[in-house]
Parts: structure tokens; sequence; C-alpha cells
């Protein structure tokens, strides 16, 4: 049996350090530029690559900012040291880039050395094995509940602000916000019509975070129920799957819908809501086809449509522009576009 390569921990200068431009994520962006590419294609590439050291990181900007807060890096970056000395970057590009970024607007502080993890002279198969661990595999993620539950404990317990939480985790305060909102409202509604602890089931949060949408609430509220209602249908499991919390505010409008939707669940009650178009083109045709057409209606509104949809500001019909809207961030957050 082979012996396992080690590792030592190291504290490397930055410039001793060679970024590995070959990295598949970077290298496709890279190989527009003739010659070697500048630190600023550098930072272009790392951008347009994701700019995640982990898959569903983090954001460039978000993840050099929490660098900065915590004044370094938590997981040390790794690092081959070729037959020549050379120190090639296996994961860590771009946190080593940011390192130097930081240097250059703070030369004050900790950016000189990054902590890091050095093997020696590893072979070709073994970086690469490495690398999928690390891009493909990644490291586990905690639970949105968990991760709601942590950041409420630090608001509320620590009395961290919300600028600090945005800085050490990422996001926007908004999302921090319903995060944390979302995780009180499941223990203050959720957790007590259950029979015992064991039937929490956490993987039900997502409904709560719909929850925080003011038009769910909203809707909620017009339609005479109350958020104790609303942890029941989740409990029940007539709002499932979780998504078609979203559809609350158009079930609630249609009495028809509203009645099945009691009686039935979500899911009886959208098929009421759904009418099927004649236009079949508009379903098979491509997202980012439709994306584009959207905005192309959108550009070119007329005063009077926009009056008029003004006036319609309560109805189904704005319902679902809205449903788009939120569907579209959603999609953006989900892709890793950065909305900042």
């Amino acid at each position: 049996m082979s012996q396992q390569p080690m590792a030592t921990f190291e504290l490397l200068p930055v410039d001793n350090i060679t970024l590995d431009l070959k990295n598949p994520r970077i290298a496709k962006w890279l190989e527009i530029y003739e010659g070697t590419p500048t630190s600023e294609q550098i930072e272009l590439a790392l951008r347009s690559g994701g700019g995640q050291d982990d898959v569903g990181g983090p954001s460039y900007q978000s993840l050099k900012q929490s660098i900065q807060t915590n004044k370094g890096i938590i997981h040390p970056i790794i690092v081959n040291r070729e037959i020549d000395g050379k120190l090639i970057v296996i994961e860590g590009n771009t946190r080593t880039h940011i390192y130097r970024e930081l240097r250059a607007s703070d030369p004050q502080g900790p950016w000189d050395k990054i902590p890091s993890m050095v093997y020696d002279r590893l072979p070709l198969e073994t970086v690469d094995a490495i690398r999928l661990q690390a891009h493909l595999v990644g490291t586990r993620e905690w639970d949105p509940y968990s991760k709601a539950k942590y950041l409420n404990f630090l608001r509320n317990n620590e009395h961290l602000t919300f600028s600090q939480l945005v800085d050490f985790c990422g996001g926007d305060k908004r999302e921090v916000q319903n995060y944390i909102e979302a995780y009180n409202d499941m223990e203050e509604h959720y957790r007590p019509i259950l029979d015992s602890d064991q039937d929490f089931d956490p993987s039900r949060f997502s409904a709560f975070i719909e929850l925080q949408r003011p038009r769910v609430t909203e809707a909620l509220l017009m339609a005479g129920f109350a958020k104790i209602d609303f942890a029941e249908w989740v409990h029940t499991q007539k709002l499932y799957p979780l998504a078609t919390v979203r559809k609350l505010p158009q079930i609630m409008q249609n009495e028809r819908a509203k009645t099945i939707f009691l009686k039935s669940g979500a899911q009886e009650a959208i098929k009421v809501l759904d009418i099927p178009t004649p236009a079949s083109a508009l379903q098979d045709a491509p997202l980012e086809q439709l994306a584009r057409e959207l905005c192309k209606r959108i550009s070119t509104i007329q005063y009077s449509d926009l009056q008029k949809l003004r006036s319609l500001k309560e109805t189904p019909d704005i319902a679902v522009i809205c449903d788009a809207k939120d569907a579209l961030n959603d999609l953006c957050q989900d892709i890793g576009f950065d909305m900042e």
C-alpha cells in the first residue's frame, strides 16, 4: 500500500507563491490573453471563474471582506513544492490573490505571509485528486437552520451588529435578518406544536425563510390567519413542497383556491391558479431567451401601461410579476451571481 503524502504547515511569503494559472476554473478565462497575464487579468479571471474557493462558497468580494475582517484566513491554502523549489498553489488561488490585493492597500496588515499546507514534489495525479476533492466535493456546509441558529446566537447573545455579521459570513444585511427572523419564527410557532423535539424537522426551515417575504406575510394577515396557522400548514404538509409558500398570496386572493388549500394543500390549490397557455413556444423557449425578451418588454414599456400596472397593484396579475422577480433573484443567488 502506497504511503499517503504528508504536508507541513508553513507561513509562506505571498511573493514566493506561484498561482496555478492552469487551474480549470480560471484557465479558460486566461486563454484569451497573450503572454503572461497581468494582476488585473488574473483578478478578472478569478471573479469570472466564480471567485470561490469552495463550491457554494462566498463571492469574491464577500470572501475578501471576510478575510480582511478576520485579519487572515481560517483554512490554509494548499501548495505543492516542485522539484525545482517552485511553490505552486493547488487550492487557494483566490485567497492568495486577495492577500496580495490587501497588502497593496494595507501595507501594515498581516498580508505578507499566508498560512499554507505544503506538500513536496507531488505527482500530477495526486495534485489532481486534491484539486478535485477541494473543488468538487468541498467542505460540508452547515444546513440553513444551523446557520440561522448560530447567526441568532451571535446577534442576540454576543450582540454583534448586522454589519459585523455580514463581514464575517458574507451576504447582505437583509439576508442575515431574514435568517434570524425565520429562526425565531420557527422556534416560536413551529416547535411548540410538535409532540416532541424528536419531531422537529430543520429541513422545513426554508418555508420560514419564504415567510419573511413581505407579500407572503401580508397575504397571511389579510386573509385572517397568523404565523401559528402557517406553522401548522408546514407541519401538516399543506405547504409541500416548501417552495409553494411563494404561491400563498395568489391562493389567499382566490376564494376557490383558498378553500382547496385549507382542505387538500397547496399543490391542489395551485392547479386552480394555473391557466394553460396556448403558446407552447413559450414553454419550450430557452430560459435566457425568455429573460432577454422580458428585459426588452420592460425597457420599452409605455407610461400609460405603467400607470395601469400601478392601479392593479393588489391583483393576481401583479403578484405573478413579483413572483418572477423573486424567482430571478433566487436563481441569481443559486448560480453564484453577486447581486451587490
